[in-house]
């Protein structure tokens, strides 16, 4: 069944504000999942706020020159899908390359990060990252650390003032008794 022309702009102007909106871009080949694995991997997806769509490459390719993002023929060779990674990058690219290590019949092809071309090696690079959280915490905790040992070292003077004021009065008070 033809798309009619009215569709297929609807289609691309969609297209194109997703791929506006997307931080990064994971294109893979699909052929041969079934209806059951599509669903489980795109729930997967759902989870961490990407959405993992089946693509008319002509249609992307028009999308992409009005995004302005560069085509790259090898990204799409046959059947595609592309997972649009709107806030978490990491976290996307871990779970379809986790997918793809358990169902040989997804394989991803590589994408873009912003507007720079990855290839399926660097996908599964990313993929090594850690999410943004735990970035965040980890950089947190190392700004943090010479700070706590600063309040530490300027509160032991203070702390052993105590401890000799302490042993004094236990003193005072054994020599009443």
């Amino acid at each position: 069944m033809a798309i009619s022309r009215e569709k297929k702009e609807q289609i691309v102007t969609d297209l194109t504000e997703k791929l506006s909106r997307s931080k990064a871009l994971i294109m893979t080949n699909f052929r041969g999942l079934d209806t059951a694995e599509m669903r489980e991997l795109r729930n997967k997806l759902r989870e961490t706020e990407t959405g993992y769509h089946v693509v008319k490459n002509s249609l992307v390719k028009l999308a992409m020159a009005e995004a302005g993002l560069p085509w790259m023929e090898s990204l799409f060779d046959g059947p595609t899908a592309i997972g649009f990674c709107y806030e978490d990058v990491p976290g996307p690219a871990k779970i379809l390359v986790d997918f793809g290590k358990g169902n040989d019949l997804l394989s991803i092809r590589g994408g873009l990060l912003g507007d720079k071309p990855l290839d399926a090696a660097q996908i599964s690079e990313l993929a090594a990252l850690p999410s943004e959280e735990v970035l965040i915490a980890e950089v947190v905790v190392r700004i943090s650390a010479p700070l706590m040992g600063l309040v530490h070292v300027l509160s032991a003077p203070l702390q052993n003032l105590v401890h000799v004021l302490n042993a004094r009065s236990a003193r005072l008070q054994e020599a009443e008794v």
